[in-house]
Formats: structure tokens, C-alpha cells, sequence
């Protein structure tokens, strides 16, 4: 087992990004794309657009790191020096030494400028090589294709599809796919493939 408390402020950071760990306050950080960009959160189970749900949105993901199920980050982009989203460790099961990565979204204008990358680096090194997991597993809507291929782009093996897994917010269900990365795929070639992509 690694080393992990639920209690401790971690803060990941490089030359790009820093994460540190959500807080209610945030909601002053978060608010503008709440308003501004809804379909961000087309393919999302919970919607945090509009201020209001943006702050239950965070209220709920800092109530459930007290209740040591879930550890969110809010993401910076020091190039631009702005706070660009949010992601988080769920699922923790800590003693089987697994968790999903997740809950996952960037503002329209940080996707596809690198940042992605640069924050999964971050998050999939401490969760191998800090808090000792042994697999990090990825969800997302099957027709989430912009969401997928990210995911297959930094070394995630498609494991399967959960049919009929969850209801939307449109009322009706959707598939899920499953991805993974396992700690001895993330030492052999999905850290080398990513720090080739990430470092200057």
C-alpha cells in the first residue's frame, strides 16, 4: 500500500498544470463556465451547468472527500495563468488498491492545447507511484467519442461495455465503456509515451 489520506492537501504540479484540491470557495474560479459553456456537461450524469448547480456540484465532491470516498482537484493552467476545470479520484477502494479517474472537463478553450495530458501525467503518476494503486479505471458515455479517444490517447485499454449501465439526464439510459491502465503498463509504456509528448 501506498502512501494516501484523505485529510492531507495534495498538490500536483508541473511546467503546465497544477491540481490542487477543490474547495467550496471555488465556486468564485468555476462560475464562468457554468453560465457560459453548458455543453460541456452534454455527456455528464451530474450538470454542473448554471452557478447554482456548479455550487452543489462542488459542495457534493467536498463532502465526499470528508466522507473519504472521492478526492477532487481543481485544474490550473499556468501557461495562461487561469483555472481551466476540474477532475477527481472516485471509487476508491483503497485496499484493493483501485480507483476511477474521472468527473473530468476542461473550458472550450483549454481542450486540445495539451493541458489534458499534462494533468493525467500528474494524477496517474500519483496514484501508481504515491498512493500505490494497482489499477486506475476510466468510464465515460459509449457515444462520447471526443472523450474516448482522449482517453485511448494517453494508453487506456478498452476493457469492455456496461450496457444500460446508468440513467442520463435526459431521462433515458446509456452504455458505458470501461478503460484501464494497470501499474505495470503505466511503468512499461504509458509514463515513457507520455513524458515524450509532455516534456519540452
Amino acid at each position: 500500500m501506498g502512501n494516501f489520506s484523505f485529510e492531507q492537501d495534495y498538490v500536483l504540479e508541473d511546467n503546465v498544470a497544477l491540481l490542487r484540491p477543490l474547495i467550496h470557495e471555488d465556486i468564485e474560479n468555476l462560475k464562468s463556465f457554468a453560465r457560459c459553456e453548458p455543453s460541456l456537461w452534454r455527456f455528464s450524469l451530474v450538470s454542473p451547468a448554471g452557478e447554482e448547480n456548479m455550487k452543489a456540484y462542488i459542495d457534493a465532491a467536498v463532502e465526499a472527500r470528508k466522507q473519504h470516498r472521492e478526492y477532487a482537484f481543481i485544474v490550473y493552467d499556468k501557461r495562461v495563468q487561469e483555472y481551466a476545470g476540474s477532475t477527481r479520484f472516485y471509487d476508491m477502494q483503497l485496499s484493493n488498491q483501485t480507483l476511477q479517474l474521472g468527473y473530468t472537463w476542461y473550458g472550450e478553450r483549454f481542450q486540445q492545447t495539451g493541458l489534458n495530458k499534462h494533468c493525467k501525467y500528474l494524477l496517474l503518476q500519483f496514484a501508481f507511484e504515491q498512493m500505490g494503486m494497482e489499477r486506475v479505471e476510466f468510464r465515460a458515455d459509449a457515444n462520447n467519442e471526443k472523450s474516448i479517444a482522449a482517453m485511448k490517447s494517453i494508453g487506456c485499454t478498452v476493457e469492455g461495455i456496461l450496457r444500460s449501465h446508468m440513467p442520463t439526464q435526459t431521462g433515458g439510459r446509456r452504455d458505458s465503456i470501461v478503460l484501464s491502465i494497470l501499474k505495470s503498463e503505466w511503468a512499461a509504456t504509458v509514463k515513457p509515451a507520455l513524458e515524450k509528448r509532455i516534456m519540452p
